[in-house]
């Protein structure tokens, strides 16, 4: 019997009874739901592409252990993780979270804790390749069994082809078939929903599990509970197999076609590349024997294999050696031209590769890599964003796509580390998880160029528009329509501004004069903010003012 080790997160409030389905639960992790006594992890291999994932696995590798596959993988993992000396390559981004400072500050705490534990800084590009080429990775989170609230103790990678996750029907007593069991009605809610069991299944041996875990004759293994192990899946299924793929399945045909063409391409230039002789003997009215005899000592006379030594550096005669593209010696009988020799031109389109370059295209395609950085065609562009080919925006959005996916061994393990610290309840974590983000360190020359020409343009088209703010438009409308600034971006730009002001390192608008752009003399002692009035006109002004009375003469 195997034995059950691990952990398991139970949660306390668990779905209502009343809240069912009869269908099972899709998972897009390439496992299907299993009854209890049903086989596993065994399909049939009728197009000889593969019989289990243990076998894709294992054929996985093996592409990418050619250059071109090798090259284009390089080119994926290195654009999805980029190193630098001094920032980590991947960062938790929680401004969308709607929590308190402390809680905040105790998540990015744990997952720089999860980073060390994984040694993601020197190990980031060999765990994300590893990823890639498997199309799922593995991680064992151990933890102390007496004190869980510790949190994780170490991340232990788990090879692919040593692990299997199974879904499974737990059988009950008394159990005659494994179907939905009908009790009265039509009502959905009538029906005896089956209890489905998830575990991992461990096997140190690489040998595929088959069979079920509990039956005698399966392969020996070891059941870990589901919320010990970290599994994260490329994503892509094949919905006829109910196996989890890799992203470079769809690359097997191509890579395949470059090998055989490849192949042939050799073979046909050693076998057509030398020109070769035709001998014609006149052997006259001898008997065949005789004949054939009068040829060898002939062809033996006349032929003078040059042999060059490497080690050596000697040439000497060899004759005894028969070389692999040998000239024709022809017997010709009396009454013919007599003794001639004639030559075979060697193959005259050697120098077509055409048909080679077809299917290297073909294979980086397949692997969504544009061909642009096949051999590094084109050179590297430091032009206009909109120079940049169509190519290298699909395999940025294509990179986007990985990251995405890959965070989500991040979200696992997070979970698990916050819930074991009691820092959050598994339903706060259900509501968290969808506004924790996870901010990739780019290296994308393409991506920085198009900010800066969006930036230019709305800034460009911000000014054209200031005239007609206060009159078509508002200061709000142009910094959310034509700025593209959110509502937090607005805030949190007008608090600065605010600030700067205060710090003295920006002039305050109110003492700037819109029309010229320069400070306001504030020496004149005009009050701007008063307009000035006219003196008031009264009756009395229109006596003659009475003279001031000077001293006597």
């Amino acid at each position: 019997m195997a034995k059950l080790f691990g952990f398991s997160i139970e949660d306390t409030e668990p779905l209502s009874p009343t809240a069912v389905s009869p269908v099972p639960p899709n998972n897009e992790d390439g496992v299907d739901h299993y009854m209890s006594s049903g086989f596993f992890g065994s399909y049939v291999d009728i197009e000889g592409v593969f019989r289990t994932e243990f076998d894709l696995i294992k054929r996985y590798r093996e592409m990418a252990l050619h250059p071109e596959v090798d090259g284009a993988i390089e080119d994926i993992v290195n654009e999805a993780i980029v190193t630098d000396t001094n920032d980590t390559p991947v960062q938790i981004e929680l401004s969308n979270l709607n929590a308190s400072d402390g809680i905040k500050k105790k998540i990015r705490s744990e997952f720089k804790y999860i980073l060390d534990l994984l040694d993601f800084d020197k190990k980031a590009h060999e765990i994300y390749r590893n990823w890639y080429i498997d199309g799922k990775i593995y991680y064992h989170k151990i933890i102390d069994m007496k004190n869980p609230q510790e949190g994780i103790q170490e991340l232990r990678y788990i090879d692919a082809m040593k692990m299997r996750y199974v879904r499974q029907q737990k059988k009950k007593e008394g159990d005659k078939q494994n179907v939905f069991q009908k009790l009265r009605s039509d009502n959905p809610m009538d029906y005896e929903f089956p209890e489905i069991e998830e575990y991992f299944i461990y096997n140190p041996k690489k040998s595929y599990p088959t069979g079920n875990i509990n039956a005698q004759g399966a392969s020996q293994g070891v059941k870990i509970a589901k919320d010990a192990i970290t599994y994260c899946t490329s994503g892509l299924v094949d919905r006829n197999k109910g196996a989890s793929l890799s992203y470079l399945h769809k690359a097997i045909k191509a890579l395949n076609q470059l090998r055989m063409i490849e192949d042939s391409l050799v073979i046909y230039r050693l076998s057509r590349a030398p020109e070769r002789r035709i001998f014609y003997i006149d052997v006259g009215n001898l008997p065949k024997v005789k004949a054939e005899q009068y040829l060898r000592d002939v062809m033996m006379r006349y032929r003078n294999k040059l042999v060059y030594d490497a080690n050596t550096g000697e040439i000497r005669d060899d004759k005894k050696y028969m070389a692999m593209l040998e000239d024709f010696w022809l017997p010709r009988r009396e009454g013919g031209r007599g003794t001639e020799i004639s030559t075979l031109p060697g193959g005259q389109n050697l120098g077509e590769i055409t048909d080679i370059e077809y299917f290297k295209k073909k294979l980086y395609r397949s692997l969504n890599v544009p061909p642009s950085r096949m051999d590094g065609e084109g050179g590297f562009n430091l032009g206009r964003s909109s120079e940049i080919l169509r190519d290298e925006l699909k395999f940025t959005k294509f990179v986007g796509r990985l990251r995405k996916r890959f965070s989500n061994m991040f979200n696992d393990m997070l979970k698990t580390q916050l819930l074991l610290k009691n820092i959050i309840t598994p339903e706060d974590w259900e509501v968290m998880s969808e506004h924790i983000q996870y901010d990739f360190l780019y290296d994308n020359h393409f991506s920085e160029l198009k900010d800066a020409e969006l930036m230019n343009e709305r800034l460009t088209l911000a000014q054209t528009a200031e005239p007609y703010i206060g009159k078509y438009f508002s200061q709000d409308y142009v910094r959310r329509h034509i700025l593209r600034q959110t509502d937090v971006e607005i805030i949190e730009q007008d608090a600065l501004i605010k600030k700067e002001i205060k710090d003295g390192i920006i002039p305050d608008p109110a003492t700037i004069d819109p029309a010229t752009g320069q400070p306001l003399d504030s020496a004149a002692g005009m009050d701007l903010g008063k307009p000035q009035m006219e003196p008031e006109i009264d009756g009395s002004a229109t006596e003659a003012p009475e003279l001031p009375k000077g001293g006597e003469i």
